[in-house]
This record gives structure tokens, C-alpha cells and sequence, in this order.
């Protein structure tokens, strides 16, 4: 959709990130992404996908681990590892410079029940 209209896709981007909203490219380097969208996207941050998280083993599995998350932090966008199962891939990815990390570490999947909202209130849908 992004390489179709690019032009559109943009300008609703920016119009978004106007509004406060932060765009962040979720699953990067799988599928679609490319590092083009890094400067060509009015982006707050990305998500790195779990894969390169679970085979992070080999070195040159960590130098590109390493090397998304410095890019990152050189073009000022956060960066949030996805599929972080143990205290060694947290704190490599700590040492690297990772930002946030999701996955079965920090909390296993909850059902709505389970959630603890807090203070939060629901936002009423608007047709936006």
C-alpha cells in the first residue's frame, strides 16, 4: 500500500503523528520491511521481530541484531525486541542498547479479565 500511494501515505502519516500518534514499524526485518522505510517513513520507532531475537546465537546473527539496534539509535528511534524468553536475551539486548523488550520474560499472554487497567478509561469509538 505504501510503495502504491506513497505520496497519500505520507502526508496521512504525518497528519497522525500531528495528532500525537507514534508510528512504529512492528515485525521489522521480516516480510516487507526494508531499511528505506527507516528514512522514508516519519517513523517514532520499531519492533524487532521475534526471529531475529530466537536466533540470536551465532555472531553474525548478532552483529545484525547489533546493527538494527544502532541504526536505530543513531536515526533516534526507539526499539522494542519482540519474543524475549530469557534474562541472557534481555541483558545482551540491553548491552546492545535495546530500548524495550516484549515476550514471555516479562508476562505470558493475559485475556481481558486478567488485565489490571488501572486508572485507564476505555476511548468511546467515534467512527475515526
Amino acid at each position: 500500500a505504501f510503495v502504491a500511494e506513497e505520496d497519500a501515505t505520507l502526508a496521512a502519516l504525518e497528519a497522525l503523528r500531528a495528532l500525537g500518534v507514534k508510528l512504529v514499524i512492528d515485525d521489522f526485518g521480516t516480510g516487507y520491511s526494508s531499511f528505506a522505510y527507516l528514512t522514508r517513513l516519519p517513523l517514532d520507532g520499531l519492533k524487532i521481530d521475534r526471529a531475529f531475537i530466537a536466533d540470536a546465537e551465532s555472531p553474525d546473527q548478532l552483529t545484525v541484531l547489533g546493527s538494527i539496534i544502532g541504526l536505530c539509535g543513531e536515526l533516534g528511534l526507539t526499539v522494542t525486541a519482540e519474543g524475549v524468553e530469557s534474562e541472557d536475551q534481555r541483558a545482551r539486548l540491553s548491552q546492545m542498547g535495546c530500548d524495550r523488550i516484549q515476550g514471555f520474560l516479562i508476562a505470558h499472554p493475559a485475556s481481558e479479565g486478567e488485565l489490571d487497567l488501572g486508572d485507564r478509561t476505555p476511548v468511546a469509538a467515534s467512527g475515526v
